[in-house]
């Protein structure tokens, strides 16, 4: 009997232990399933934000069109943003959105940006004394004026190879001219008298003139009068409210020619620079995110009414210049001894003695392709002097940078050859005679599109290259601004002396 009464006991335990642990792995399972029931919603778009509390009514819009459209996002071709798009004449174009943008278009020549307005650069400039800029040009002033008067007679530039550097002649001209009570044409950039209205801080320094007339020293001068006048405009800059305030970041300088504005840079290298190349700075002092590339002035002459055609220019490769060159420019010697005995090939020594430049001009508007190669920096004149003449330009320079070319497809009209590739064997030679008639027609056609962004000319015009010039240092404005906001931020608790904004801080933790 007490044998069957324990038995009974231990059987039931065993039955209720099995319930309890049926009940368990229940319980157990509902957590488990409901705890990954959260967790996958959780990674869905947020529920929990009231977007009607939100300030801006167009949150939720954008917040469901990024998580409806994420996937097919992946197979769309980024947008173009800023970059200008060269377009056949043959080609059909999409309509516009509107008949503003279709204007534009039409009025760019086949050339059609992104943009929506055009926006005027404000100017402020340095009443700089005559001998920084065109008191270089034997310019007197008359009175107490700094500046020529534009009723009488405009200081001419230098003529010859001195015009390829005198980008800060025309851009003066141009500021100076948007004061006049009609200004010409319309504007790009404009000079206002009041430095807190103004986008960026221009200094007229004709720093490529004082370098091609003054670098020299006479036996009697311990310093030449280049390097005076660096002395007199860095003191002079530094002294300013206007650039004490920013420490120099706003401000705006050009140093076209590879060796002027030598000893200032290193004092005023906060300010954007307007140069041909990066190829004699180091990048703390200028880079390509920092500065400004600007076109060369071409000093061959322009091809006007151009009706050439494939056939009739009979040269397949154009070059003509200094071939024995430093740092980058060994490449022109090894390319001279690799092509020197093709027939259809002109590589000959050139120079702007004798007629250069005219033998210069008839040798390229009878050339299909135009040799631009690097020579003592990454840059030349020859690139603008082929686009001059519709002569298709090859370029063989690793390091070059190009003016406009966030906005501008240069591979449209040029073609770039690596320099380990051009000093191939028959390289250059097979790849040009390759390019067939069609293919080197629509590049012909671009070039005269596009020739006009590298016209200098006073007045300037719209889309030529002082007015380029202008749109790429406004598109550099709002960088300048972040930077030097940021470098306000702890201005109202230290004091000016700590912040550095009374002293010129170190290239090395500026950028």
């Amino acid at each position: 009997m007490g044998i069957t009464m324990a038995e009974r006991n231990v059987s039931s335990l065993a039955v209720i232990t099995r319930k309890s642990l049926f009940f368990l792995f229940i319980v157990t399972s509902t957590l488990f399933i409901l705890s990954w029931f959260f967790v996958l919603r959780s990674t869905g778009s947020p529920r929990f934000i009231d977007h009607k509390l939100l300030p801006n009514s167009k949150f939720n819009a954008v917040m469901d069109s990024r998580s409806s459209g994420s996937e097919s996002q992946k197979d769309v071709e980024p947008s173009t943003g800023n970059r200008a798009i060269l377009v056949d004449n043959e080609e059909e174009e999409k309509p516009s959105s509107s008949s503003q943008e279709k204007e534009a278009s039409q009025a760019n020549n086949g050339v059609r940006c992104n943009t929506n307005e055009k926006v005027v650069l404000k100017v402020f400039m340095y009443d700089l004394p005559p001998e920084f800029h065109f008191g270089l040009l034997n310019w007197k002033p008359q009175g107490r004026g700094v500046w020529p008067d534009f009723h009488t007679k405009i200081p001419a530039y230098p003529g010859g190879l001195n015009l390829q550097h005198s980008i800060e002649y025309w851009l003066t001209l141009d500021l100076l001219a948007s004061e006049l009570p009609n200004p010409p044409n319309a504007r790009a950039a404009m000079r206002v008298r009041n430095a807190s209205e103004a986008d960026i801080i221009f200094i007229p320094f004709f720093s490529s003139l004082s370098y091609n007339r003054f670098s020299k020293r006479n036996p009697h001068q311990k310093k030449s009068n280049n390097k005076v006048l660096q002395d007199k405009l860095v003191k002079y800059v530094t002294a300013q409210k206007e650039w004490k305030r920013s420490g120099g970041r706003d401000h705006l300088i050009v140093a076209h020619h590879p060796n002027s504005l030598l000893d200032a840079r290193m004092s005023l290298w906060p300010a954007t620079f307007i140069l041909s190349d990066f190829g004699r700075y180091p990048p703390n002092v200028a880079n390509v995110e920092k500065d400004v590339v600007a076109p060369y002035k071409h000093v061959i002459k322009s091809y006007v009414n151009d009706s050439s055609t494939f056939d009739s220019r009979p040269t397949l490769l154009y070059f003509q210049g200094a071939i024995y060159r430093k740092d980058g420019g060994f490449v022109r010697q090894e390319l001279f001894y690799l092509l020197q005995d093709e027939k259809d090939v002109h590589f000959t020594f050139g120079s702007v003695q004798k007629d250069g430049i005219n033998k210069a001009s008839q040798g390229m508007h009878t050339s299909k392709f135009c040799l631009n190669i690097a020579g003592d920096t990454p840059s030349s004149n020859r690139l603008f002097d082929a686009i001059a003449s519709h002569c298709v330009p090859v370029i063989i320079s690793d390091d070059i940078e190009l003016p406009y070319e966030d906005v501008l497809d240069y591979s449209e009209f040029c073609i770039f050859v690596r320099t380990r590739d051009a000093l191939k064997q028959n390289f250059l030679v097979n790849l040009t005679r390759n390019i067939g008639r069609d293919e080197w027609t629509r590049m012909w056609k671009k070039l005269q599109e596009v020739q006009k962004f590298y016209e200098f000319q006073f007045p300037s015009r719209e889309g030529d290259a002082v007015q380029m010039i202008w749109q790429a240092v406004a598109r550099r404005v709002p960088a300048i601004r972040m930077k030097l906001y940021k470098s306000r931020r702890f201005s109202r608790t230290v004091s000016r002396k700590e912040t550095g904004l009374s002293r010129i801080p170190s290239p090395s933790n500026f950028w």
